[in-house]
Order: structure tokens, then C-alpha cells, then sequence
């Protein structure tokens, strides 16, 4: 069984946020304190999490045991600002912090203070801050925390430095969008701004526009107005519009909301989180509900998850065995019936028929190898082969989609999308083992195979416009969905978190967000796809070293939509299925982040982004 496979989650950035403050930020931290001795530091973050720290980089989860001391103001002459508290090592001490909207310090006992923070009006620690401790061994070692983290200064509060690169406290609510052309995954933070982890980055999320967020919620206060209602939850899909209650009840329009159906209630539960809607039938939905009301009967069943088939005409509960926690987010493929729920103990698993009349869904299945900690939402990506989650506090994880395993699909080995095929293409066959492959009479190589994916190469001599694979494994023989055939269908090899295979020419380095190409340099990209060379080369032997054989085609490639000199195509040397084409970056180019994409004959491929600088 598929089950007791172990997900193979991979951490998709960290939990820092570059948000040009003194330091890389993070989510909200409530309190600070110093142990006795001064030799370790503890916070409390906003979602109740204790984390300690010996050398002032690496965080660790405190135990229940560890004491956390009430909070003493200390005594100050006058405070700088309204509302602002103070701290000081000891009592009697003549040097006074204070913090409220910025920090502040005092070395005659309150009766005069500096500004630590502030700059140009705004503070550098950012505003509102929340707590401050003294270190007991030394004056001049304070640390401030507040809606950006935890800072750090070592001499008086003249510098200040972040000590959230480490910490697990980026407050993620819900996945926006994944990685596709030159956008990264997107996720919406608890206090509704919307950061990116862009593809190549290395260090921090950075902030990224709201307005999808902002509009949702103006779209869900505008008809909750009307309609008398606490509106938790909305999606728009079509001319259909599904909305959730605070109290558990649900209401769809089918005609853009000009009309409603009577609100259909979900007896004690709790709020409606998160609807799933099939984008191409959009009378089949599927919604999670959260904790239920503190005064709900014990006796009655806990629903946290429900679907329906005709609209909101009715919805059934398929919880069954999921446990008795909230659930935040939900996704699903309908073609397999594959459900997968996001809850405060984690991740789920189930199947269901998602377009037949009501059944009891399948036994739900945890989905080990996530951090320890509420899991905010899941998403699928566009074709349902990777399953991404965001988890509170540590950020964002993808994995294989675990039912792949059951329904293997053939996808593009540079992006692992479903894209059209052309001779010479490596493609992935996600969710299986392949011992041997062949399209007609024409036999496959088997490049690579294990428990989870395999990879082949389309033979050069493929023709016709579909290519149907017959795989052997030790399941058996298995045929896939035919491949959409085409002379050239090329894809830029990207990582699985929109990261562009790009490499300097000269020195081999890859390039990324940290190392940018430079004007009037040349850059090498890997591909895919590119279809027939001459001379012709054998299908699964790698390339020559030396006089690679060229792509046949006409490739072309595109700079921010403005084309630029490709100087060669061909081959990669060494590898099998790879083909590297070598462009020159104009003189003049705008710096910064760029759009790059190539085309063969008219066949475009997938976009990504690429970095330069002068």
C-alpha cells in the first residue's frame, strides 16, 4: 500500500522575511526574557510556541517545564511616548530601555531618552514593538521583539541585528499560487500580507502584491453585509460563488450572486474555512470547517469536512475517521478522487467519488514527515503531481502527490508538467518504477527508475502526433495516456521551487538570485525538448564532449520579450536528453529580474526568471 510510504517532503525556502528592517524578520514574537545568568535567551511567540537559544543563531523548541517569568516594568521619571513600558537590568539601575512604537534608551533614569529605531519616520525594527529584556550580565545587550521577531543589539541599541534566520516563526496561513514561469510560490501571512520565496532565492521571502488577498476580503465583507452574515470563508469559480459562515453554515449562487440558496447548516460545528471547488464543474465542491463552538454536545459528531455534488444543494460529511481538530485548508484531483486536508494535526489523505451520489468516503491517512506543527493549507499543482503544504511557524513543503503512486502519469522531466512531447525529450513518469518502456516498436531507454519516479527518453526516430508508452514494472505492463507529439516542445529545466538551470559561460557557476548574470556576458541554459539534431545522435547515449550535434530547429530567445543572440544550440555534452543553448546578454538591459523563454520553430517554452545586474 501506498501508505506506508514515507513522503519525501523538501523545505521550500526558510522562515525569514527580508522586509528592509535592521535585519531578516519573521513573524510575531509576544515576549522575551534572559535565563538567570544571562546565558540563554527564550521568546514566546505569537501562536504560543517557547523556543531557546545558547548562541544566539540556533533555536530550539523549549519544554512545557520551562518557566516563563511575569513581565517587570522598571521605574522611569517619564516615558518617551504614550503607552511605552520600560525595562532595566536591575532596579536601580540609571540606564532605562523603553519600547512602544519604536525602542528607546535612557542613562539618567528616564528623564531624558534617544530614539534606537527610528529612520526617516519609520523604525527599523519595525513599529509596534512588543517586549524587551536587558541581559542581567551587561547593559549595553538588549533584545526587542515584536510583529517582525526578534533583534539583537550588543552595544546599547546604536546596531541592531536579526536573530530570526533560524527561528520557525513564519505565520503562514495559505498558498496562494505555486511556482510557474518566472513567479515563485506565493503564500498569504496570518496578518494578511502576501510574501514570495522567488526562484532562485537564497536568503529571505520577500513582499509581494495583495491585492488578490484584499479583494477577497472586500468580496466577502460586501456579502456577508448584505446578506446579514460573519463570512469566513468564499471562492468564485465560474458564475458560482460558495460562502461559509462563522457558525458552520453554507450558501452557494449559481449565477454570480444574484441569487442564493437558503443557507444549509452544519449542526455544531465550527467556522468554514477553506472551500475546493472543480474548476470544470463547479457544481462539485468539497469545504473544511474549524474547531467546533466551546458549547457544543460532546455527543455529536465532530464534521470538519463536507462535499457536495449539485451546487449546495445538499452536503454530506466525510470526515470519518479524521481527527476532532481544525481543518484549514483542502485540495483535490478529481479524476482520481484524491482528497488531501490541511488540520491542526496535520496533514490527511483520502479518496473519494467526488461526482457520484453521496458515499462514505475512505479511511483518512496521515501524511508523515512534516514538521510538528499545525498544518495551514495544501494545494496541488496544475497537473496533481506534487502535493504542496504550508505548515505554521516553519514555511512551505512540497512532496510526490502520494496518490501518483497509484496513478502514474508521464510528465516533463524540466518541470515536471504535463507538456507535449518531441524526439529527444526526457520525461518523468511520476509514481512508478519503470523496468521497460516502449512506444509502438520503438523501445524506450530507462534512464533512471526508483520507488517514486521514473525517467526516459522519447527516441529520436519518435514521428506521428501522440506517443502512447507501454511501461513493464513489477506491477506489470501499464499503458499511459497518450503524449501529445511535436517536432520541437521545449521546457527550461527549473527546480521544484521555479529555480532556472542557468550557468555562466565562463565559469560554470550556476546563476541564481545571489550570483546574477552580467550585461554582455553569456549564459548557458539547460533544456529539453528541442527535438531533432543533426547529425542524428542515438536516442540514450550521452552527448560528445567535443562537437556536440547541433538542434535542428530555429531556436530563438527572448529577454523580456525583446529578442537576444543565441550563439549556440546543441546537445549538452555528457548528458542524454539535455540540450544547452547559449545566449549573449545585451549591453543594455534593464537590471534586476527578467523574464527569459525560448522558442524552436514556433514552439515556445516555459518561462523563468533570470537575474542581471551592470
Amino acid at each position: 500500500m501506498w501508505a506506508q510510504a514515507l513522503p519525501q517532503w523538501r523545505h521550500i525556502g526558510n522562515a525569514a522575511i527580508d522586509r528592509s528592517l535592521a535585519g531578516l524578520a519573521t513573524g510575531p514574537v509576544n515576549r522575551v526574557w534572559y535565563s538567570a545568568d544571562g546565558s540563554r535567551l527564550w521568546i514566546r511567540t505569537a501562536s504560543g510556541h517557547v523556543f531557546g537559544t545558547t548562541d544566539f543563531e540556533t533555536w530550539r523548541p523549549a519544554s512545557d517545564a520551562t518557566p516563563e517569568p511575569a513581565a517587570r516594568s522598571a521605574a522611569a521619571l517619564r516615558l518617551p511616548e504614550n503607552g511605552a513600558r520600560a525595562r532595566a537590568r536591575v532596579q536601580s539601575s540609571s540606564v532605562v530601555y523603553a519600547f512602544g512604537r519604536f525602542a528607546y534608551r535612557s542613562e539618567d533614569g528616564g528623564a531624558s531618552w534617544e530614539n534606537l529605531s527610528a529612520f526617516r519616520s519609520s523604525s527599523i525594527l519595525g513599529n509596534n514593538l512588543r517586549d524587551l529584556a536587558v541581559s542581567p550580565r551587561n547593559d549595553e545587550e538588549v533584545v526587542a521583539t515584536g510583529a517582525n521577531g526578534v533583534f539583537r543589539s550588543l552595544d546599547g541599541g546604536k546596531s541592531w541585528s536579526g536573530l530570526n534566520q533560524g527561528l520557525p516563526n513564519l505565520p503562514v496561513s495559505r498558498l496562494l499560487s505555486l511556482p510557474a514561469g518566472d513567479r515563485g510560490v506565493r503564500v498569504a501571512l496570518s496578518d494578511g500580507d502576501v510574501v514570495e520565496w522567488e526562484p532562485g532565492q537564497k536568503l529571505a521571502w520577500h513582499p509581494a502584491d495583495n491585492t488578490e488577498v484584499t479583494n477577497e476580503t472586500l468580496l466577502r465583507q460586501a456579502l456577508g453585509s448584505l446578506r446579514g452574515a460573519v463570512l469566513t470563508a468564499i471562492n468564485r469559480t465560474g458564475a458560482f460563488i460558495y460562502t461559509g459562515t462563522n457558525d458552520g453554515r453554507l450558501s452557494v449562487s449559481s449565477d454570480g450572486g444574484s441569487t442564493w440558496q437558503p443557507y444549509f447548516s452544519i449542526n455544531g460545528s465550527g467556522a468554514v474555512e477553506r472551500f475546493w471547488v472543480d474548476p470544470n464543474d463547479p457544481r462539485v465542491a468539497l469545504a473544511v470547517l474549524g474547531s467546533r463552538p466551546r458549547d457544543a454536545s460532546p455527543a455529536a459528531p465532530a464534521v470538519h469536512v463536507v462535499r457536495t455534488i449539485n451546487g449546495g444543494g445538499f452536503w454530506d460529511d466525510i470526515t470519518t475517521n479524521l481527527p476532532d481538530a481544525a481543518a484549514h485548508g483542502i485540495t483535490a484531483d478529481r479524476t482520481s478522487g484524491s482528497i488531501y486536508v490541511a488540520t491542526d494535526r496535520g496533514a490527511f489523505y483520502t479518496q473519494a467519488d467526488l461526482g457520484s451520489l453521496p458515499t462514505a468516503a475512505a479511511s483518512w491517512t496521515a501524511l508523515a514527515g512534516l514538521p510538528p506543527a499545525a498544518t495551514a493549507d495544501v494545494k496541488l499543482d496544475q497537473d496533481a503531481n506534487q502535493l504542496w503544504a504550508a505548515i505554521d511557524g516553519f514555511g512551505v513543503y512540497s512532496t510526490l502527490a502520494p496518490h501518483r503512486l497509484r496513478d502514474p502519469r508521464a510528465a516533463s522531466a524540466a518541470d515536471f508538467m504535463v507538456h507535449a512531447a518531441a524526439p529527444g525529450s526526457l520525461v518523468s513518469v511520476v509514481g512508478a518504477k519503470v523496468e521497460a518502456a516502449r512506444a509502438g516498436d520503438l523501445a524506450i531507454p530507462v534512464l533512471a527508475a526508483d520507488d517514486s519516479e521514473s525517467q526516459v527518453q522519447i527516441p529520436f526516430e519518435a514521428r506521428g502526433n501522440t506517443l502512447s508508452l507501454a511501461l513493464d514494472g513489477a506491477n506489470g505492463r501499464r499503458m499511459l495516456a497518450p503524449l501529445p507529439l511535436e517536432p520541437a516542445a521545449p521546457v527550461i529545466f527549473v527546480d521544484r521551487d521555479g529555480s532556472p538551470m542557468l550557468l555562466d559561460a565562463d565559469s560554470g557557476v550556476m546563476l541564481d538570485a545571489m550570483k546574477p548574470a552580467r550585461s554582455r556576458s553569456h549564459i548557458q541554459i539547460l533544456a529539453t525538448g528541442l527535438g531533432r539534431v543533426k547529425p542524428d545522435w542515438p536516442t540514450g547515449l550521452a552527448a560528445p564532449l567535443e562537437n556536440p550535434p547541433q538542434v535542428a530547429g530555429v531556436v530563438h530567445a527572448w529577454l523580456d520579450r525583446t529578442p537576444v543572440e543565441v550563439t549556440r544550440a546543441v546537445l549538452a555534452p555528457g548528458y542524454i536528453g539535455f540540450y544547452l543553448i547559449e545566449i549573449e546578454i545585451p549591453k543594455i538591459v534593464n537590471y534586476g529580474p527578467a523574464e527569459l523563454y525560448l522558442d524552436v520553430d514556433g514552439q515556445a517554452s516555459n518561462r523563468v526568471r533570470v537575474y542581471i545586474e551592470p
